[in-house]
């Protein structure tokens, strides 16, 4: 009996396993009925010989072009009446992409042997990640998947705007800090030796910004091969670090404390939830399953484990209100709109307005925040300007007084 890994969500708590089964619907029923939610469910396949690996590697991946086409064609296809398998088999057919087409070719297989669709889907989690799968799971589960499929296809449409307008921010001063960088390290290895001999046949106390110069050149000349085997050891600790729960909660926690970039990331979690939340609340979803199933959905896992714990103060009896006060994550504008949807029911439709509210600023800070890094930048070229001329020319006018006065 082939061997199965999932990973998935157990009263807010994220899980990890394998299980023997004849199918991967045959581990989803066994996770249900563990009280789990599954997220992934993937073959525990062992790779075959270097001929296999080099062929995976000439596919390459699947771009976020190819899976935003996906979506809205699959949307056209279930909304003018296509069955699933045979819109899949067209989109195959129609795909550029050789990974693309083995993909849906998988997923095709696996809905004819009676898999659900978020279940094939969650196969392939390089492809469709969490938010994707969760998503197309309320579909299901409301019988509203072309709907849902819409609601992917403006996502992902927004998405690919935003990291095109954060790369326009960044490009700007990401070549200032590359120069500047550059420009230290030609300072530290070539200039500052030079002058350093000179510095030392003076025979009197150097100021501080001339020792730090100093210093500082002595450790990347001596040191140099360390401190970057240090930094390279440093980042892969971190990536593993944070692939463990426990690190991955901490880095998304302090990834929304960043002074420019926290509240931008906020925003924009919050926007996807806020979209995802009123899709299954229209769709019929109960509010404590609508949670559930949207806190999946969260790219964040601090602000997932914040809803998880509204979603508990639901099931408890508390408010809608109440709950989202208590998670400390929304704004007094949004928990004012949540107020209202619960006295006149129709938290749906405020929680759209929501997602357009949190949509307009994320645009809006994404379009301004390059003249929100500027000013920090230049105080910061300022600084290491103004130490690089301190230690350079304060012993030079120094030695030239001692000079004047001979």
């Amino acid at each position: 009996m082939p061997q199965w890994s999932y990973t998935g969500r157990s009263a807010g708590t994220a899980v990890s396993g394998q299980l023997e089964a004849v199918s991967a619907g045959a581990v989803a029923e066994q996770l249900l009925a563990r009280g789990v939610t599954p997220l992934h469910i993937v073959a525990s396949a062992v790779p075959q010989a270097g001929v296999d690996l080099f062929a995976s590697w000439r596919k390459g991946k699947v771009t976020a072009t190819e899976k935003l086409l996906f979506a809205r064609q699959l949307h056209t296809l279930l909304r003018s009446g296509v069955p699933i398998l045979s819109a899949l088999t067209g989109l195959q057919e129609s795909s550029d992409g050789a990974l693309m087409r083995q993909t849906l070719q998988q997923v095709r297989r696996s809905l004819e042997s009676g898999q659900e669709l978020s279940l094939a889907l969650a196969q392939h989690p390089k492809v469709f990640d969490t938010f994707y799968v969760s998503m197309v799971r309320v579909g299901e589960m409301t019988g509203r998947l072309d709907e849902v499929f819409k609601r992917l296809f403006e996502h992902m449409e927004f998405e690919i705007f935003m990291r095109q307008q954060v790369k326009s921010a960044l490009r700007y001063p990401s070549f200032v800090i590359i120069a500047m960088v550059a420009a230290i390290a030609v300072i530290n290895l070539m200039v500052v030796p030079a002058f350093a001999t000179v510095f030392s046949s003076f025979g009197a106390d150097l100021p501080w910004a001339t020792k730090l110069l100093i210093g500082s050149s002595r450790l990347t000349l001596e040191y140099g091969w360390a401190l970057a085997l240090g930094a390279v050891a440093g980042f892969f600790a971190l990536r593993r670090w944070i692939a463990t729960p426990a690190g991955r909660l901490a880095w998304d926690r302090l990834g929304l404390r960043l002074p420019l970039a926290g509240k931008i990331v906020q925003k924009a979690t919050l926007a996807r939830f806020a979209r995802s939340f009123a899709l299954a609340l229209r769709s019929g979803v109960p509010v404590e399953r609508a949670l559930a199933v949207v806190a999946q959905t969260a790219d964040n896992q601090f602000i997932a484990s914040r809803i998880e714990q509204l979603r508990e103060q639901v099931e408890r009896g508390d408010t809608i209100l109440r709950s989202a006060a208590a998670a400390g994550i929304f704004t007094p504008v949004v928990l004012q709109m949540i107020a209202v949807g619960e006295e006149t029911g129709a938290v749906d439709e405020l929680m759209d307005e929501v997602a357009g509210l949190y949509s307009n600023d994320v645009q809006y800070e994404l379009k301004t925040l390059a003249q929100q890094v500027e000013p920090i930048l230049v105080v910061f070229l300022g600084i290491v300007v103004l130490v690089l001329a301190l230690g350079v020319f304060l012993p030079m006018w120094d030695l030239g007084r001692v000079a004047f006065k001979k």
